[in-house]
């Protein structure tokens, strides 16, 4: 059991690595796409009739690249396949007490017996 749970540590360890990693990437590809559109447009005056249209194409960009970042630091950590299973533990707790306490009040209004292997209902 051990070696199964920390082979699950290691491989979503080695899934965030790789996550960070690519953020980075498109962090840098986002910068050299930035700088080489701004040069399109201000130096060789690629759609000039247009203005300063690089802004917002790098802005766009800019808000990809904050979706991914929030991707890999926000969502992902409040919404993993742990958080799933704990929510789910969660619920699956609540509806047990649930079901435990109409059980012992059933059985205190003498609707069922206590004894499991009597189901007789009055």
């Amino acid at each position: 059991m051990q070696d199964k749970e920390q082979h699950e540590v290691y491989e979503k360890a080695r899934k965030r690595i790789r996550q960070k990693r690519r953020l980075y990437w498109h962090f840098v590809v986002f910068l050299v796409g930035s700088i080489f559109l701004i040069i399109l447009n201000i130096i060789l005056k690629v759609g000039e009739q247009y203005g300063d249209w690089f802004v917002w194409a790098i802005l766009l960009w800019l808000f990809l690249w904050v979706l991914h970042f929030g991707n890999v630091f926000i969502f992902d950590r409040f919404f993993d396949k742990d958080w799933e299973r704990v929510e789910t533990e969660k619920l699956v707790a609540k509806h047990h007490k649930k079901v435990e306490k109409l059980e012992k009040k059933l059985i205190d209004d003498g609707v069922i017996s206590p004894n499991p292997d009597k189901k007789d209902i009055h």
